[in-house]
């Protein structure tokens, strides 16, 4: 038992509370990303988790979700693989350093710049209404510009995936939408598989260096799975307009969330 928990005291209710918010933050992030907001501080006041064993669980969640969300998505939406595959390389790679800075580098002072980025994207998209409705590609499929920013998107937001991690699905969607000109839905689909790649080379280093306490990891899985099944259904049926206003309302609660986590700290 002691290899599932490192050591941290499990209860019934905290495995119970693990769940459901992973349940929630699977939907959210099948929807439109960002469900590290929900899940990340919640296994953040488990008693006895450190912050990096808190980010290394949470990625055994969101591997989960993010499967089952983008098999789902896949099955009615054909990614356009130009952009898709390069992302997911880079993003792979990103992410196994970002892991490797996360363990060096305080998450705290990542917080201010996020928190600028979220209003610069969630103003943007206000801004935009017809943003995303449809997709309207920057630059043909087979163009250099097409696939080096996808890399580059990639690439960067891996790298914050492997350091902290909330909000990189959204991260990703605006980026698909605004720089290589996706619908929101169809960047919400292709987010999935560069997220999941995002996860799985964060857990390459996390796991060998015994970060992931097993026994949390694996309740949030479940509720992942659940949440992003029935999440990614639900942006299918809805369509692009209903992911565009979920993602203003996520990306909302994360810059109050953020904000007021700069504030105290500057408070305090």
């Amino acid at each position: 038992m002691e290899a599932l928990t490192a050591g941290v005291d499990v209860t019934l209710g905290m495995l119970l509370w693990l769940l459901a918010a992973g349940v929630l933050a699977g939907w959210i992030d099948a929807v439109v990303g960002g469900g590290g907001l929900i899940q990340l501080p919640a296994l953040l006041l488990v008693p006895g988790m450190t912050p990096v064993q808190a980010v290394a669980t949470n990625k055994v969640g969101s591997i989960a979700g993010t499967t089952a969300s983008a098999v789902t998505y896949l099955r009615k939406i054909t990614p356009d693989r130009s952009a898709t595959i390069p992302a997911a390389a880079t993003a792979f790679l990103g992410a196994v350093l970002g892991a490797k800075l996360a363990t060096l580098v305080p998450g705290e002072l990542f917080t201010p710049l996020i928190l600028a980025a979220l209003i610069g994207v969630g103003l943007f998209t206000v801004i935009n209404p017809s943003l995303g409705a449809d997709a309207t590609l920057r630059f043909g499929e087979s163009s250099k510009r097409h696939h080096g920013l996808s890399w580059l998107i990639g690439l960067v937001i891996g790298i914050y995936d492997g350091v902290l991690g909330p909000g990189t699905g959204s991260f990703l969607v605006i980026a698909f939408v605004t720089v290589i000109g996706f619908s929101f839905l169809q960047a919400s689909a292709t987010a999935k598989v560069i997220n999941w790649a995002t996860n799985f080379g964060a857990l390459v280093y996390f796991i060998p260096d015994g970060q992931v306490v097993w026994a949390l990891g694996l309740v949030v899985a479940v509720g992942n799975v659940l949440g992003g099944i029935v999440g990614a259904r639900t942006a299918l049926k809805q369509g692009s307009g209903f992911v565009r206003v979920v993602f203003v309302v996520v990306v909302s609660a994360m810059i109050l969330k953020l904000g007021y986590d700069v504030t105290s700290g500057l408070i305090h």
